[in-house]
């Protein structure tokens, strides 16, 4: 099976060098064109992966510290820090697909800084998170859109030790293998930058790395059982650097 829709992360499929920043976190960048970016079954873009422990840690200290790393290394993907709309992806009502709606609740909320949006997703609206997402970049015409989501690891040492940022724009669902319309400067026509964190990693990963058959287990998806926990630290973290832009 391939691996590729296994993982949402760029940092699982290829090397780069990381470097330290604020001894809190090691930040690597993966720059993709076309003929890499199919190689890998990625979109073509920049992938900025912040790896930490200090989500799942205890210090203050350091989620700060990497609050602030976070929002320096998400400034330099965005063409403004003015007049921007951050989109929280994901179902509310499910713990491990919670992140988004988990960031927007707290966003300090400005009127020409930054405005927030929870489409929800298609089972519970009815409505593509797409459409709503578009219908309102259109209206209020920001100047990017962040968009936020769970995402998928191919290993669990990497659940809530990674956060991954792009200027490739995100496909809502793609962590759960419900692939929706992407989100992307082509599809809203203005700049998307995605942050997200692994909070899953498919049964069948685990058991063929163990060197088991996972026939069966395609569909079955793993999250810790402190989830609630590791998505309301991963949120805060996430939530702080985009308030500090």
């Amino acid at each position: 099976m391939n691996n590729f829709s296994r993982t949402d992360l760029a940092a699982e499929l290829i090397k780069a060098k990381g470097r330290d920043f604020d001894g809190v976190c090691k930040v690597s960048v993966v720059d993709l064109d076309s003929a890499r970016a199919a190689a890998y079954g990625k979109s073509e873009g920049r992938y900025v992966t912040l790896e930490t422990d200090a989500i799942t840690g205890y210090s203050p200290r350091d989620k700060t510290r990497l609050a602030r790393v976070l929002a320096g290394q998400l400034a330099a993907l965005l063409p403004s820090r003015k007049n921007l709309l951050v989109v929280g992806l994901g179902n509310a009502n499910m713990t491990a697909d919670a992140l988004g709606a988990e960031v927007c609740r707290d966003i300090f909320v400005e009127s020409g800084r930054v405005r927030t949006l929870c489409p929800g997703v298609a089972g519970n609206t009815g409505i593509e998170s797409y459409d709503i997402v578009k219908g309102v970049a259109d209206r209020i015409k920001p100047s990017a859109v962040i968009a936020v989501d769970s995402l998928a690891a191919a290993s669990t040492a990497r659940v809530c030790r990674v956060i991954q940022l792009c200027d490739a724009g995100i496909t809502p669902g793609s962590g759960v293998s419900n692939h929706r319309e992407r989100l992307s400067e082509r599809t809203l026509g203005v700049p998307v930058v995605a942050i997200g964190v692994p909070l899953v990693v498919y049964a069948s990963t685990i058991i063929r790395d163990a060197g088991g058959d996972e026939e069966g287990f395609e569909s079955l998806i793993v999250t810790p059982k402190d989830i609630d926990l590791l998505v309301r630290e991963a949120a805060a973290v996430v939530c702080r650097a985009i308030n500090m832009l």
